[in-house]
C-alpha cells in the first residue's frame, strides 16, 4: 500500500498546483493500512485540520482511482514530534505574522495563531445573507466613523465569519503596521491561560491581550462554555480593552445566551456592540461564489454547470469548494472533460449523504447498540444510562448530517444548545476515556457502512 500512496502521490502532483502540492500533500507519511483504510500522518494540528477539511475527499478519489476500488478509506493522523517542529509554514505570509501556538509551555511573547493571507475583503462575496456582517466588519478594519468598539458575528460552519474575522486582520497590518492585532481561537485563549496559570506568569498573559493588544480577533466562543476561570479572565480582558478605546471581534456559531454554562457578565459584554447573523447564501450569491472559486482555481465552467451546482449545493461555502476541487482533480486524474454529466457525479457524492442519513436514523442505531428504547433517548430523564446515550446521540448526530442543531435538538427532544453541550462532553471523553473512543469508533464505522 506504500507503494499505491506514492502512486497516488505523484498523480495529485500533477493535479494541484505546486505550491498546493509541496505544503499540504508531499508532507503526509504513509503509516500503514488499517481495517481498509489507509493511514496518512500529518505533522502537526494545523495541517491535520486544513487536510481533513480541504483535501480529504480528494485523496480518497484519487486513491480509488489508483486502485480500482471504493472500498478503500483514507484516515488521517497527527505525528508524534517535537514542539520545535510543531508548524508548517504558510504561503503568501503576511508581514510581521505570528506564529502558531503551541499548546506547551507559555511564551509570552508566542503569539497567537496565523492568519490566512488569502482571507481578504476582496475575495468575499457579498449577498443579502452576509452583507451587514461585511460591511460592519470592513467599517471596524477601515476606521469605523460610528466608534462601535465590538463586533459578534454569529453563523454556521462555512458561512464566511472566519474569513471575515482574518480579512479585518489582514486590513489592518496592511493599512495599520504598527497596529498590534492579535487573532486566537477560543480555544488556544483557554490552553495559553492555563499553562501560563501552571507557571505562575499570569501577569505576562494579563499584559499581552489587555495592554500589548490594539485590537483582539477571538474565534469560536461558543467553546467557552462551562469553562468559569477562562470566562472571568476574557471578561476582565474585554474591560480592559473597551476602556483603552480598542476593538474586539468575536465569532461564535450559537448565540452567547444559548451557549450553555455562559456566565451572564461575559454574555453582556460580548453583545454590548454590534451583533450580525450571516446565514446560508441565497442562490445569486451561490452563483457568484461558485464562478469566483472557479475563476481561481482554473476551472472552465459553463453557465449550465454553474447554475446546476448553485441549485444543488445549497449548504455552505465548502460544500461548494469541495465540489469543485474534486470536479477538477477527477477531469485531470482520469483525463475527462468536465462537463454536466461529470458536476452531477461529484454533486452526488456531497449530497446523498446529507439526503439519506439523519439525525433519526442515528438515534435508532444508538438505541440498538446500548439496548435503550428510543423513547428513552427523547424522554426527560436524567440518569447516566439514559443521558449518555442521548450525549452519544447528539455528538454522531452533528458529526455524520448536515443538519441543524435545531433539527438534532428535536429528534432527542432538547433545545439546540443541548445538543452543544452534550457534544462537547463527548469531545471531552473521547480524550480521556479509551472505553468511550472505542464506542465511538465502532458506531462511526456502523454509520459509514450504512446503506444509504
Amino acid at each position: 500500500m506504500e507503494l499505491c500512496w506514492e502512486k497516488v502521490k505523484a498523480g495529485l502532483s500533477s493535479a494541484l498546483p505546486p505550491s498546493t502540492y509541496s505544503l499540504w500533500i508531499k508532507p503526509l507519511t504513509f503509516m500503514g493500512y488499517q481495517d481498509n483504510k489507509l493511514v496518512l500522518g500529518c505533522p502537526n494540528k494545523f495541517a491535520y485540520n486544513w487536510v481533513t477539511e480541504n483535501y480529504h475527499k480528494l485523496i480518497e478519489e484519487a486513491l480509488h482511482t489508483g486502485t480500482g476500488s471504493t472500498n478503500i478509506g483514507v484516515s488521517l493522523k497527527i505525528l508524534k514530534q517535537n514542539r520545535q517542529n510543531h508548524s508548517l509554514p504558510l504561503p503568501d505570509p503576511v508581514p510581521a505574522q505570528m506564529p502558531l501556538p503551541s499548546i506547551g509551555a507559555f511564551n509570552s511573547n508566542r503569539g497567537c495563531c496565523a492568519l490566512k493571507s488569502d482571507f481578504t475583503f476582496e475575495r468575499f462575496i457579498v449577498g443579502p445573507s452576509n452583507e451587514f456582517a461585511y460591511s460592519a466588519s470592513s467599517a471596524m478594519a477601515n476606521g469605523d466613523p460610528n466608534h462601535y468598539q465590538t463586533l459578534l458575528m454569529l453563523a454556521g460552519t462555512g458561512l464566511g465569519k472566519t474569513h471575515l474575522a482574518h480579512a479585518v486582520g489582514n486590513c489592518l497590518r496592511a493599512n495599520s503596521p504598527n497596529k498590534r492585532v492579535l487573532y486566537i481561537t477560543a480555544e488556544d485563549f483557554t490552553n495559553e491561560m492555563i499553562s501560563a496559570l501552571k507557571q505562575k506568569r499570569i501577569e505576562e498573559f494579563k499584559t499581552r491581550y489587555r495592554k500589548n493588544c490594539d485590537v483582539l480577533l477571538l474565534e469560536q466562543v461558543h467553546f467557552l462554555s462551562g469553562k468559569e476561570k477562562t470566562q472571568m479572565e476574557l471578561g476582565y480582558t474585554l474591560d480592559a480593552l473597551v476602556n483603552a478605546n480598542r476593538k474586539v471581534i468575536f465569532t461564535s456559531a450559537l448565540p452567547p445566551k444559548d451557549i450553555p454554562q455562559m456566565s451572564k457578565e461575559l454574555t453582556s459584554r460580548l453583545t454590548c456592540g454590534l451583533v450580525s447573523t450571516i446565514n446560508s447564501p441565497d442562490r445569486e450569491t451561490r452563483l457568484k461564489i461558485l464562478s469566483l472559486k472557479a475563476h481561481e482555481k482554473n476551472i472552465p465552467l459553463t453557465e449550465e454547470i454553474t447554475h446546476f451546482l448553485a441549485d444543488t449545493l445549497t449548504r455552505d461555502v465548502r460544500q461548494m469548494e469541495s465540489a469543485l476541487t474534486s470536479l477538477k482533480a477527477k477531469a485531470q486524474l482520469l483525463k475527462q472533460k468536465i462537463d454536466l454529466d461529470l458536476a452531477k457525479e461529484v454533486a452526488s457524492s456531497l449530497v446523498s449523504r446529507e439526503k439519506a442519513l439523519s439525525s433519526i436514523d442515528i438515534r435508532d442505531l444508538v438505541s440498538k447498540y446500548y439496548k435503550v428504547p428510543p423513547e428513552t433517548i427523547t424522554s426527560r430523564s436524567r440518569k447516566k444510562i439514559h443521558a449518555f446515550p442521548r450525549n452519544i446521540c447528539a455528538y454522531l448526530s452533528r458529526r455524520f448530517t448536515d443538519e441543524t442543531l435545531q433539527a438534532i435538538a428535536k429528534t432527542i427532544n432538547r433545545s439546540h444548545s443541548t445538543v452543544l453541550y452534550a457534544s462537547e462532553l463527548i469531545e471531552k471523553e473521547i480524550k480521556t476515556d479509551p472505553k468511550v473512543r472505542h464506542q465511538i469508533e465502532f458506531l462511526g464505522d456502523q454509520i459509514s457502512r450504512m446503506k444509504f
